[in-house]
């Protein structure tokens, strides 16, 4: 998108999300040699299954660091929707983890249950232990479950969600003990049993919701909501196609949009600002790529023989919002004219008066015409920055990313609402279509990534 957030965290979301799952390194290290020198010391096939789960836990923990550090960078030449979904492939590798294992605690225990012969010692230290266990699961659960909503982080949310499941794992762990101590010994192999089911669940939906992200399943929600958005601005903009995905939390959208035949090349691209706009109002942080198509009907050639006859008056600078209007008195024909701001009215109105005059007797099929007049928009101060190599260059680096191949031209003007880029991309043999998405994809890209700049305009040659 091209606006920026002002409530943005100061400190880079990679470095805080890679903060956090390393803490989260250090508590699967600390609970691994826990429960696993309780677990041998005691006997209890619970408390070395609850071993094996955390040691499951430590390699989601540095898959999750990995990942949030492959998803922090930004998008490159080979990965132009940047690198959000090595989160989910960790989530995915993680619940693959969680099968195997779970399915092998199932098999001792079931086994052990009926062989019988187990020997625990459910010693009072080893009830401590289970309690202490429980309290730091609840403890990076509830730090996990923040993070990974504060950071819209999919390695995150797996995380937090081992961590949950080991808090209930633990907890049948400690119910076993209780009641081995009570003389009930097969209560140890049967909270093993119930840990495995409850790792059986937690990988299954933990695989389910991130293999629907790999497959670029839609977002229902954000969808919804960008469907609104645009449908809020009116009948003027038509949404012809959204194609939507999600990835590492963050939404993509590729959004195709008619208006009327009659807009001007500048109008047109003001309804894919506009459009950009809404959308990222409805879903913050989404990245958008608008299409503008003209509509199409019977109406198209009539507008534009409106158009073109209006463009041969005098003094007449812009035409725009051309609406052809079939009335139960025959068919009229509305449109706005741009005129020079210090215009007298006297003079614009005959202007107005002429437009309709002609475009009546050029094109015998409209009846009447209502002109609108307008000023043109004055003129802005500017003045080049030929001393900030710095933002240039990276200006440059981006371009060169985004396109494979350095800009053709580059240049920083000063205006009053902040620093402007003038950019030349140099495409080849691209499509005037490819041309004009590639620009559009550029020029929102310099306005997020680029500090200081606040627009960018952008031509193309070959």
């Amino acid at each position: 998108m091209g606006t920026a957030h002002p409530h943005a965290p100061d400190v880079p979301q990679g470095a805080s999300a890679r903060r956090v799952a390393l803490v989260s390194v250090g508590a699967a290290v600390l609970l691994i040699a826990i429960k696993l020198g309780t677990g041998l010391a005691t006997g209890s096939l619970a408390f070395i299954s609850e071993a094996i789960h955390s040691g499951t836990d430590l390699v989601a923990a540095l898959l999750a660091l990995f990942a949030v550090g492959v998803a922090a960078r930004p998008a490159d030449r080979t990965h132009a929707y940047g690198h959000g979904k090595a989160e989910h492939l960790s989530a995915l590798a993680e619940g693959a983890v969680l099968v195997v294992v779970s399915l092998w605690i199932a098999y001792v225990a079931i086994t052990r249950l009926v062989e019988g012969g187990s020997d625990v010692d459910a010693t009072w230290w080893a009830i401590g232990v289970a309690v202490l266990v429980i309290l730091i699961d609840l403890g990076r659960t509830v730090a996990l479950t923040r993070a990974a909503r504060r950071f819209n982080s999919a390695a995150l949310k797996g995380s937090a969600l081992h961590f949950a499941g080991d808090m209930a794992g633990t907890g049948a762990v400690l119910v076993g003990l209780l009641m081995v101590r009570a003389g009930a010994e097969w209560a140890d192999a049967a909270a093993a049993l119930l840990v495995s089911a409850l790792v059986l669940v937690a990988a299954g939906r933990l695989m389910h919701e991130n293999i629907e992200v790999l497959m670029d399943r839609v977002p229902d929600e954000d969808e919804a909501a960008v469907r609104a958005a645009v449908q809020a601005m009116g009948p003027a903009v038509e949404l012809r196609r959204l194609r939507m995905r999600s990835a590492a939390g963050r939404a993509f959208a590729d959004v195709v949009v008619a208006v009327p035949p009659g807009e001007s090349v500048g109008r047109g691209h003001a309804v894919a600002d506009e459009v950009e706009e809404a959308i990222d109002a409805a879903v913050p942080g989404a990245d958008v790529v608008v299409h503008v198509e003209r509509r199409e009907g019977e109406d198209e050639d009539l507008a534009e023989r409106v158009l073109a006859v209006a463009h041969e008056v005098p003094r007449v600078r812009e035409i725009h919002n051309v609406r052809i209007l079939h009335l139960d008195g025959g068919t009229e024909a509305s449109l706005h004219l741009k005129l020079p701001p210090d215009t007298p009215l006297p003079d614009a109105h005959a202007v107005a008066r002429a437009v309709d005059a002609a475009v009546v007797a050029g094109v015998p099929e409209v009846s009447r015409v209502h002109s609108h007049v307008e000023p043109l928009g004055p003129a802005g101060s500017g003045a080049e920055l030929a001393a900030d190599a710095a933002t240039a260059r990276q200006v440059r680096d981006l371009i060169t990313v985004e396109c494979g191949r350095p800009p053709h031209e580059v240049r920083l003007v000063r205006t009053p609402e902040g620093v402007v880029a003038y950019v030349t991309l140099a495409l080849g043999s691209a499509t005037l279509a490819q041309a004009h998405d590639t620009g559009g994809r550029v020029r929102r890209r310099i306005r997020d990534a680029v500090p200081g700049v606040v627009d960018a305009f952008v031509q193309s040659r070959p």
